[in-house]
């Protein structure tokens, strides 16, 4: 496929002052001014993120209400309850907010919602549950901010709602004790993108500091925290870099019980970065949701001992197993479907139904194949009489607008700019498969269709040495905003020693003067010809091989193509 590539400009006086600032290479300066670092004292706080430099939590609108709420319960001994989205955000929200209470407030319990019976956020069953057992206070996180009318059901029942969101609110929010969301237009606090575990932590530190408990009382949780942002795909800047930096150093140092768990059985044994926890973790965590029941995720992290966290890992590794086993199958039938529709395979848009599909992984399979026809897709399956699915965009286009546009075809629908889900009679799936796709032809901008890699800078293979990858390795943890440097390369030459492995891959040998670097594009078989036509110019990030103890820097290939 190919890709468009994407240089941005950086200001010269400015990279060049930074430049005389920190006297490093040029292109890192370069790179730290297109992420707006420019001065030394802000890329000394870049690179040495302080959890002194966090926000007093008490910024925050209705901090003092969730507290003194709180607070009230435990003089009274009122039953909380502890309810979260069954996500990795709403699994370690639970776990933490659970654990810290559970410090100085015994009755309590914790309540993740299934995602087939009850679907997303707060649900009906568990008010119910929470009348049924006495709980008068519910602490709910990750989710809401839109659950006004459930809300008003609970208080009708007798029962409390503290809301700890990070979804944007509508217009009008739940009536509820306090609500905690940085996204509220009337909330001073200034970060606006932490995640929902991240609120949940920020109401731990206001009670820790009101309960006069030891500093790090909130901080003990800051691995679960960093997993919660590496999974909910936050911007990895600002609070969220600071805490995603120390929850990755307590991951390495003393992690809970349930990532030490996962990290075992996922083969790892070297440090955890924050790729690990995106690719590793987060995707067995997950699965439990999307598999089974993700309570036993909540089980894991709060387990007191590492045989019992070894217990509830080793389920969600199995769910992970099916979920893999599931997505790879499901994404093999929907490659064919489209392939043996002619008029599928040039279109704006997919839309692929099969009713034996398995609900849990319709949303990673549109993922999938937006890799091999980049475009808005959905993937639906069949939920007792209806069909349901989940909607992936690609970068830049409204899919949310473009969903809503069909909604005569749908009973309903939700979601946001780049994910939606929705639900459908059977008999409408055609119709909605056409209005779908001429609601995009129409709409989309063609340059969309076309994958985009965003290029930080321009450098030589010479450049590549150990003192610039090490500050490159000290720029992490990488996400949105703030993602592994992505660099160009012009006019390599092939050694000769370049080769296909395992069918798919190419194993590089490239020279640029008289430097040779060696590297790896996953996929990329298939361009293996333009190598023999050389030179080539080459898109890529550096990363480090080890081979039989030996540490070298290489390339991780990501485009290449002909030099002009």
């Amino acid at each position: 496929m190919q890709k468009r590539w994407n240089i941005p400009e950086a200001d010269a006086a400015r990279v060049s002052a930074l430049q005389q600032a920190l006297k490093i290479h040029p292109v890192l300066c370069q790179i730290l001014v297109q992420r707006g670092i420019e001065s030394f004292d802000q890329a000394k706080e870049y690179f040495r993120p302080r959890l002194e430099s966090l926000h007093s939590p008490w910024l925050m609108k209705d901090m003092d209400k969730a507290v003194n709420r709180i607070l009230h319960a435990v003089s009274r001994q009122e039953k909380i309850l502890v309810f979260g989205d069954y996500d990795v955000d709403g699994t370690t929200a639970v776990a933490s907010m659970y654990r810290f209470l559970k410090k100085f407030h015994a009755p309590l319990d914790f309540y993740i919602p299934h995602r087939y019976r009850e679907g997303y956020g707060v649900s009906r069953a568990g008010i119910d549950f929470a009348k049924a057992n006495g709980f008068t206070l519910i602490i709910s996180l990750d989710c809401g901010i839109k659950s006004a009318d459930l809300i008003r059901y609970a208080a009708e029942l007798g029962i409390d709602f503290i809301v700890c969101d990070h979804h944007l609110p509508d217009e009008t929010v739940p009536d509820a004790v306090a609500i905690l969301n940085p996204k509220q237009k009337d909330c001073p606090y200034p970060f606006k993108e932490l995640c929902g575990c991240g609120v949940g932590f920020k109401l731990m530190c206001a009670l820790a500091e009101r309960l006069q408990l030891p500093a790090d009382a909130a901080y003990e949780y800051l691995d679960l925290l960093a997993t919660a942002i590496a999974a909910d795909i936050v911007p990895m800047n600002g609070e969220n870099r600071v805490l995603a930096f120390h929850g990755l150093i307590k991951a390495n140092k003393n992690p809970n019980y349930g990532i030490k768990a996962l990290a075992s059985l996922s083969g790892l044994v070297k440090e955890l970065h924050i790729t690990n926890l995106v690719f590793m973790i987060a995707p067995r965590v997950n699965a439990a949701g999307r598999m089974d029941d993700a309570r036993k995720a909540v089980q894991m992290f709060i387990a007191e001992a590492g045989a019992e966290a070894l217990h509830y890992a080793e389920q969600l590794h199995s769910d992970n197993t099916d979920r893999k086993e599931a997505d790879k199958s499901i994404t093999e039938e929907a490659l064919a479907s489209i392939r043996s529709h002619d008029d599928w395979i040039h279109r704006k848009s997919t839309l692929v139904f099969q009713p034996h599909w398995h609900k849990g992984v319709v949303g990673i399979v549109a993922s999938r194949l937006i890799e091999h026809f980049y475009r808005p897709t959905i993937v639906l399956t069949r939920s007792g009489n209806y069909a349901a699915g989940s909607a992936r965009s690609v970068p830049g286009f409204n899919l949310y607008e473009a969903i809503h546009a069909c909604r005569e075809h749908l009973l309903g629908y939700g979601g946001h700019f780049a994910a939606a889900g929705m639900t459908l009679e059977l008999e409408q799936v055609d119709a909605f498969r056409e209005k779908f796709e001429s609601v995009v032809s129409a709409s989309i901008d063609p340059s969309l269709l076309i994958p985009e890699i965003n290029i930080d800078a321009e450098i030589t293979l010479k450049d590549i040495r150990q003192p610039f990858y090490d500050i490159l390795c000290q720029m992490e943890p990488y996400g949105p905003e703030n993602l592994r440097p992505v660099f160009l390369a012009r006019r390599l030459q092939n050694t000769g020693y370049s080769k296909i492995v395992k069918e798919e891959h190419i194993r590089f040998s490239l020279k640029q003067e008289n430097v040779i670097l060696t590297g790896i594009g996953f996929g990329m078989a298939g361009k293996f010809s333009l190598l023999e036509q050389s030179p080539v110019d080459v898109v890529f990030t550096i990363d480090e091989n080890e081979w039989n103890d030996t540490k070298s820097l290489q390339l991780r290939v990501l485009d290449f193509r002909l030099s002009e």
